[in-house]
């Protein structure tokens, strides 16, 4: 039991909540705390100061947390040592994720996780791109999903995709009969892009600068989930990853266009610290992202179908009815 209160008491503290520590050990908020006070009791002395919004560790608390991060990183490295013996996949993968990754997409591998490693548990939050480092730098988490992902210092990363860029207009725009649509056409158009401080808005910006189109920014958002709404009603066009378009270009609420004069990909990347062993789980989790992947349908046509998704393998990883949380912060 006290391994157990050691656990969601560094969870709290991870989480920076106590209800979503609750969550992810399946008790309730009550049950964390009072596993938290129990601690305390046992120690004499208080690890979180609850009189301050948000709570602070005390003294004794950040000094207790770190040093219990680390024994249970120990621990569970034995453990998943142990279970390698039999062959057996145990333990708990955190992953973190930028938003753009896309919901359904990651639904899709989670449930397929779950399934084939059911005495896995997998834990799954949607972050802004510099959080997602900063949680793999400070081992809140075993792996990141990231687009144009950096491999220097401290972090490692292993090749996962890379989705074509394409041109997204609402049914009634005037590119979305056209037969070929060239980057030169969306010059002069009203154009609904990413938030400024993003990667994937930089490169964006860097494209269209190289090919010498200027477009008229209406609206910027952190997330493609608002872009995809502001397209639909008709705000503006937009450049996004084919697969994070596929339902709404298969419903007809957005038209995708190949671009016919260029071809531009975002890559995306799973990081991890260089320094960290991963750990049987969280190998099995990056294989199976890799086996996923969809193949291009080379069709010939201009736009974009449900299958017409390209996902190109760029590397390997070196080397379910699971339990899974999901958390959503900052939209990256």
């Amino acid at each position: 039991m006290h391994l157990k209160n050691v656990e969601i008491f560094c969870e709290v503290v991870t989480r920076r909540s106590f209800s979503k520590a609750a969550e992810v050990h399946h008790v309730s908020q009550s049950s964390a705390s009072q596993a938290v006070h129990m601690l305390e009791k046992r120690l004499g002395l208080k690890l979180i100061d609850r009189s301050k919004r948000p709570f602070e560790l005390t003294d004794a608390g950040d000094v207790y947390f770190n040093g219990c991060r680390k024994l249970l990183e120990s621990f569970r490295e034995i453990e998943d040592r142990v279970q390698r013996v039999r062959n057996k996949v145990t333990g708990r993968v955190r992953v973190a994720a930028i938003y753009s990754i896309g919901l359904p997409q990651m639904d899709a591998y989670a449930k397929r996780f779950e399934s084939t490693y059911p005495d896995s548990a997998l834990s799954l939050e949607y972050l802004h791109p510099d959080d997602v480092y900063e949680r793999v730098r400070s081992d809140e988490v075993d792996l990141g999903l990231v687009s144009f992902p950096q491999d220097r210092g401290e972090i490692t990363s292993i090749g996962w995709q890379n989705q074509e860029i394409v041109l997204v207009v609402s049914p009634g725009h005037r590119l979305a009969v056209q037969d070929t649509v060239s980057l030169n056409d969306l010059a002069g158009e009203e154009y609904v892009g990413f938030s400024s401080e993003l990667r994937v808005r930089k490169e964006v910006d860097r494209w269209l600068k190289k090919a010498k189109v200027s477009v008229n920014v209406v609206h910027e958002f952190d997330n493609i989930e608002n872009i995809k709404r502001a397209v639909e009603i008709g705000s503006g066009i937009a450049l996004l990853p084919a697969p994070t378009v596929r339902r709404e270009a298969e419903s007809g609420s957005i038209v995708a266009k190949h671009l016919s004069d260029v071809h531009l990909d975002r890559p995306l990347g799973i990081i991890h610290k260089r320094s960290r062993t991963l750990s049987s789980a969280a190998v099995k989790f990056v294989e199976l992202l890799h086996e996923d992947c969809e193949e291009p349908s080379e069709t010939g046509d201009s736009s974009v179908s449900a299958t017409e998704t390209r996902m190109a393998r760029t590397g390997q990883p070196s080397a379910g009815n699971g339990r899974r949380t999901t958390s959503t912060r900052a939209k990256g």
